[in-house]
C-alpha cells in the first residue's frame, strides 16, 4: 500500500458560505481552519493548499460566550517603546472592522508559515449578509445546526 501525495494539478477546491450570525466564535474558527487547511478531504497533504474557499457573512452578530465580550482583550505593538496597545472584543465588534474578530481567531487557529498565509487568502469575511461571490455558486454550510454547542445557549 502506497501513501498518496497530491499534486498541486489535482487539487480542487469548492466554495463554501457560512452565515456567522448567533454562532460561538471558537466553534466557528475551528471548523474554518480545517476547511481551509483542507483537513477534512481524505487527499490531505501537508505541505499543499488543498483547502476549500470560504465566504463567512454577518461577521458582526458572531457571539462570545462567558465574559469574553467585556474582557477578552487584543493586543498589538506600534513598534516603539511603550508602543503596546489593546482593544477589547466588544470595542472590536462594535467598531469599524467588526470582522477582524473572526479573522484574528482563524489566523491564530492555523499552524504560522508561507502556506497558512497563502490558505487565509482563500478566507472572505463581511460584516454584513450581501457578498460579492454570487458567481462561484457556493454551497452553503449550516455550523450553527452541526452541534448544540455552537449556538450560545440562554
Amino acid at each position: 500500500m502506497k501513501t498518496h501525495s497530491t499534486k498541486v494539478a489535482e487539487v480542487e477546491k469548492k466554495w463554501i458560505l457560512i452565515d456567522a450570525e448567533g454562532v460561538v466564535v471558537g466553534r466557528l474558527a475551528a471548523f474554518i481552519a480545517n476547511r481551509l487547511r483542507g483537513k477534512h478531504k481524505p487527499t490531505y497533504t501537508p505541505h499543499i493548499d488543498d483547502g476549500d474557499n470560504i465566504i463567512v457573512i454577518n461577521a458582526d452578530k458572531v457571539l462570545l460566550t462567558g465574559k469574553k465580550y467585556e474582557s477578552k482583550k487584543y493586543y498589538w505593538h506600534t513598534g516603539y517603546p511603550g508602543g503596546i496597545k489593546e482593544r477589547t472584543a466588544r470595542a472590536l465588534i462594535e467598531g469599524r472592522f467588526p470582522e477582524r474578530v473572526l479573522e484574528k481567531a482563524v489566523q491564530r487557529m492555523m499552524p504560522g508559515g508561507p502556506l497558512s498565509r497563502a490558505q487565509l487568502r482563500n478566507l472572505r469575511v463581511y460584516a454584513a449578509a450581501e457578498h460579492p461571490h454570487d458567481a462561484q455558486s457556493p454551497e452553503v454550510v449550516d455550523v450553527k445546526s452541526m452541534n448544540a454547542k455552537n449556538a450560545k445557549r440562554g
